[in-house]
């Protein structure tokens, strides 16, 4: 909005110019988000404890976890109101890929809303059925990939080729029903994995907050035709305007980390969870870079990895040898650390250090191509 205002006021006061300038409206999205978030934190928190909205423990977690029951969930929605007032306020609201992220947050924050719903609200013990909810995210995925796929907005860049790490002049170019398919899965993994990983007070939150800053960057140097070409990236015109959306987004992370960080005042939910997971693997589509995602989110593949060979390794030894077994104490990987005795702050603050690794090699793939 400021975009489209302030701008035109330069022949009055030529200080009006810098809202033109795409760094300057980033570091705007940042800060304005971060102080939405602390300024309807302890509103949301309050509205939350009055409608009785408490997160429900399972019984099988950590033991120290227990005590937890009751605490306000379905944070998420200030993570998505931040977010996307500061976009709405400092992006370009003509660019396609603007409106394509906002959409993605949106949507997925909607369909993570409607489970945490059921579950705390209407007291269905597991939400939103599995199925049904992956049917909510594939949906989106397919009607994004295929709405890229045959009304692309990359200008000549053909629509399902996309960027290989580590290799310059490498691009993998997809049959355009596997490229819809693929970016289907794109999505649903993503959210997926990030909803695995918010287990623990300021796990998810921390690990999206770099994760966004990462695609901002990314989206800066992607959208630029000097850095690209510097760097070997494909050029993408327009997708510059993602880095506000990213770094708005990763303002607002940050802000719910400030009532999210151990002891937690107040949890995201699935609200959260899925669109932040939704928003991050659709950064990833929009900016050609879903193979980066896998370096950049690896903690988040970590967590993913680890339940399903989990419940797979426990449902062949249960075929096998009629007795389920176990590889990992308790999946997702972040509960086998604390049963194996480590604080819920220290398994928290070693995974963000793991992610702010996997954030450098992310970076490392520009020098190594």
């Amino acid at each position: 909005m400021l975009y489209h205002l302030l701008p035109q006021l330069s022949d009055v006061y030529f200080v009006f110019n810098v809202f033109r300038y795409l760094t300057f409206r980033a570091a705007g999205a940042v800060v304005t988000s971060l102080l939405f978030a602390f300024f309807f934190g302890p509103m949301t928190i309050r509205w939350l404890r009055h409608f009785k909205v408490g997160q429900v423990i399972r019984e099988l977690g950590p033991q120290s976890h227990q005590a937890k029951a009751g605490t306000p969930t379905m944070g998420g929605v200030l993570i998505v109101l931040s977010a996307t007032l500061s976009t709405l306020l400092w992006a370009d609201l003509t660019n396609p890929f603007t409106w394509t992220a906002l959409i993605s947050l949106l949507w997925m924050g909607a369909l993570g809303f409607f489970d945490d719903y059921l579950k705390v609200v209407r007291g269905h013990s597991k939400g939103l059925v599995g199925r049904y909810k992956l049917i909510g995210q594939f949906a989106f995925g397919l009607a994004l990939g295929a709405t890229l796929m045959w009304r692309p907005i990359w200008g000549a860049m053909q629509p399902n080729a996309t960027m290989v790490p580590f290799f310059a002049d490498w691009l993998a170019v997809f049959a355009p029903p596997i490229y819809v398919a693929f970016v289907a899965f794109v999505v649903a993994g993503s959210s997926n994995t990030v909803n695995l990983t918010d287990g623990l007070d300021g796990l998810a939150s921390g690990l999206c907050a770099v994760a966004l800053v990462v695609f901002g960057i990314f989206a800066y140097l992607i959208g630029r035709v000097d850095t690209s070409a510097y760097l070997g990236l494909l050029y993408l015109p327009g997708t510059g305007e993602l880095t506000v959306f990213a770094v708005a987004l990763a303002g607002a992370a940050i802000g719910f980390l400030w009532y999210n960080a151990h002891p937690a005042e107040v949890f995201m939910g699935d609200t959260g969870s899925l669109a932040l997971g939704g928003a991050i693997g659709t950064l990833a589509i929009l900016l050609k870079t879903e193979f980066l995602l896998v370096i950049v989110g690896g903690v988040f593949v970590l967590e993913g990895v680890s339940v399903m060979l989990q419940m797979g390794w426990f449902k062949y030894t249960a075929r096998r040898y009629g007795a389920g077994r176990r590889i990992f104490r308790m999946a997702p990987i972040h509960h086998h650390f604390e049963k194996l005795g480590w604080s819920e702050t220290k398994v928290v603050i070693r995974f963000w250090i793991l992610g702010v690794l996997c954030a450098m090699l992310a970076f490392g793939t520009l020098k190594i191509r």
